[in-house]
């Protein structure tokens, strides 16, 4: 690991029963040489509470321990999180083990911090307790049934109930009112599990030790942006597809949501985690090598992507890259999940290149001290439109079905539009949107992109308005401004609130079962997918209009002044090449407008304490070049296949010259 240029490790986590093999009987002996070996070693430690994985003893005190997915069907043993986290026989012997191992090593000086639990939200639980839980929640919301009544609309389908007992389980469930505080409720439990686990943690620790969790972001019970605010700083597991995966201009289906596929995505990884808090992250776990719980898929890095991803993640603002596992285990169910070493234990070529990224790092962590990525487009983010469309869907999917996932389909189609057009972004929550001064935010961000808001009460669309008044860009897409806070479409034309600032109204909508072209000056090309809304110019500037189906002629995107600023709607979900289009004409210059590169590079950066950092990677298995702005002067920057060239520009107080030291490159082996 010295060697390597490993600084820090995390234990602990995954062995409650090594910790605690008999109930109360506490085990910890065996952690002090590692500790003490990494001390030594000049490696850090993260300790990990080791809560994620129940030890038998504890699951045959009491079968309610299980969590149920389902109402009475139990979670089967011989996995990992199949516990109720509500539980008070949980929490009790979780307490007891927390409370031993914290009072045993909180003070060893290796420990740098602490990670609770491990990729919290495995689950919807579904147990007795927890939806007893749910009815006092809404109860402390709503306050009384007949107007839990009123809001719901639950005269419709003869629904209303007479008293809180009344109300069905979540399984059978099909109103979009319930679904959504359904959803909001499972991620308090979660982020009050933390928050509780956080709570004992810090009555050990000492200042200079944090206190994190790992966030596997697509778990559905994770609001992220509550979660880390319960913590020091946050932390992700950011895994993805490797090989040609990693190559621009190659297209490997996302077959899990769990890891994702393309350079864009690998980014947006590194985006999502920055948002949560508009900070600096941990990456607390990623690939050394192949992924998965079996054999059947081992995409193994070409040589250099290791180093080419792990400084995307640093680009946009990870200030620490562990890698999933050290070495790859001989039994269970992870035994062909690759680690840093093989089955053999001898270093080899992931090895190796990963000691070469820990050299790359070593020496640019002083250059990156105080470190935030550019940004040149913020990206609003809804965590309650995300839950409301894995439930309500507007999209369907290939087969003509719901597409569960359009939320993600809406989002990441713009994320990824900007990323094609050269663009920076910032991923912002709707709530820390909403708590920022319209005016600031505007100077801070020329440009808001909403892919899609339908849950919004009036206050978030009224800060929509108020940027546009102050002079930003509100670039709005479908189903925006149409449901309120609860999912209740608005009793007014679309897109409510927004309309009047918009200068656009509909109240005619379709479902496109196939593409339908753009017709219009402003956009290179492009089709709208998925989605029409029939839009109504009043005021509005029409930019686009659709050239065929059941709206042809009719608007398809508008733009209008309003205030010191502009609001365009796009009534449609645009495909790649138009996204693409819209993006350049909303953000006309960004961070990296005066570089010239070769298709398979990218050009990303960030501001330091030691000046603009920039990090220039090739995507591809053969050479490329880059060509810095000609002002500076500089010689092309030839990148070999995988490679990545970090250039740290600084200006000179006495001369105003601007020099670019390049940090020395480590040749791939």
């Amino acid at each position: 690991m010295v060697e390597a240029s490993f600084s820090v490790i995390r234990v602990g986590e995954s062995v409650w029963a090594t910790w605690e093999p008999e109930p109360g009987v506490y085990h910890l002996d065996w952690l002090q040489p590692v500790l003490d070996g990494a001390h030594a070693r000049g490696i850090s430690v993260v300790l990990g509470t080791p809560t994620y994985a129940v030890p038998p003893w504890l699951r045959a005190m009491d079968p309610d321990l299980a969590g149920e997915a389902a109402t009475g069907v139990r979670q089967p043993w011989g996995w990992r999180q199949e516990v109720d986290i509500t539980h008070p026989l949980f929490r009790q012997h979780a307490e007891g083990v927390i409370r031993a191992i914290l009072a045993r090593y909180a003070k060893h000086p290796a420990i740098i911090g602490y990670q609770v639990d491990n990729e919290p939200g495995a689950l919807l639980l579904h147990n007795q307790r927890v939806f007893e839980g749910f009815l006092r929640w809404l109860e402390g919301r709503y306050g009384d049934v007949e107007t839990l009544n009123r809001e719901w609309g639950l005269t419709f389908w003869s629904q209303r109930i007479r008293s809180w007992d009344e109300l069905w389980r979540p399984d059978g469930n099909h109103s979009p009112q319930y679904q959504i505080e359904w959803r909001r409720y499972q991620a308090e439990l979660v982020t009050d599990f933390i928050a509780w686990q956080a709570g004992i943690v810090r009555e050990y620790s000492d200042p200079r030790q944090f206190v994190t969790t790992c966030i596997s972001y697509e778990r559905k019970p994770i609001n992220d942006e509550k979660l880390v605010q319960e913590l020091d700083v946050t932390a992700g597991n950011p895994y993805y597809m490797m090989q040609e995966a990693l190559r621009i201009g190659v297209e490997v289906p996302r077959t899990a949501l769990w890891w994702t596929s393309g350079v864009w995505a690998l980014y947006g990884q590194g985006d999502r985690m920055f948002s949560s808090a508009q900070a600096p992250f941990l990456v607390t776990e990623t690939n050394a090598q192949s992924i998965g719980q079996s054999h059947w898929q081992h995409h193994t890095p070409y040589p250099g992507q290791i180093a080419l991803a792990g400084l995307a993640l640093v680009a946009r603002g990870a200030r620490m890259i562990e890698y999933w596992q050290w070495q790859t285990p001989h039994y269970g169910i992870e035994t062909y999940w690759g680690g840093v070493l093989p089955h053999s234990g001898q270093p080899g070529r992931i090895y190796r290149e990963i000691a070469e990224l820990g050299h790359r790092l070593r020496d640019l962590g002083p250059h990156l001290e105080g470190f935030t990525p550019d940004a040149d487009v913020a990206l609003l983010y809804s965590i309650d439109n995300k839950y409301s469309f894995e439930f309500y869907p507007p999209l369907a999917d290939a087969v003509g079905g719901p597409d569960r996932t359009s939320y993600l389909r809406i989002f990441d189609r713009y994320y990824r539009a900007a990323f094609e057009a050269g663009i920076q972004s910032r991923i912002v929550h709707a709530d820390q949107f909403r708590q920022r001064d319209a005016a600031d935010f505007a100077a801070e961000f020329p440009t808001l992109i909403v892919p899609t808001l339908y849950i919004a009460d009036d206050g978030m669309l009224d800060a929509l308005v108020r940027y546009a008044e102050a002079g930003g860009h509100l670039v709005i897409g479908i189903r925006t401004g149409y449901g309120d806070h609860i999912a209740r479409a608005r009793p007014e034309r679309a897109p409510g609130r927004l309309a009047a600032a918009a200068g656009v109204w509909y109240d005619e909508y379709s479902t496109l079962d196939a593409p339908v072209g753009i017709d219009g000056t402003t956009f290179d090309g492009g089709q709208a997918e998925g989605w029409a809304d029939a839009l109504i110019a009043d005021g509005a500037d029409v930019v686009a209009t659709y050239s065929s189906g059941i709206y042809a002629g009719r608007p398809a995107i508008t733009s209008r002044e309003h205030g010191a600023g502009r609001v365009t709607y796009v009534g449609t979900l645009p495909d790649l090449a138009l996204g693409t289009s819209i993006l350049r004409w909303a953000v006309p210059m960004t961070s990296a407008s005066e570089w010239r590169t070769d298709a398979s590079v990218t050009v990303t950066s960030g501001t330091s304490a030691a000046g603009r950092v920039w990090f220039i990677s090739n995507w591809s298995p053969d050479p490329a070049t880059a060509h810095p702005p000609q002002r500076r002067g500089e010689e092309p920057i030839v990148l070999e296949p995988w490679d990545v060239t970090v250039l740290v520009e600084q200006r000179d107080p006495e001369s105003g010259a601007v020099s670019t030291p390049i940090p020395e490159r480590v040749e791939q082996s």
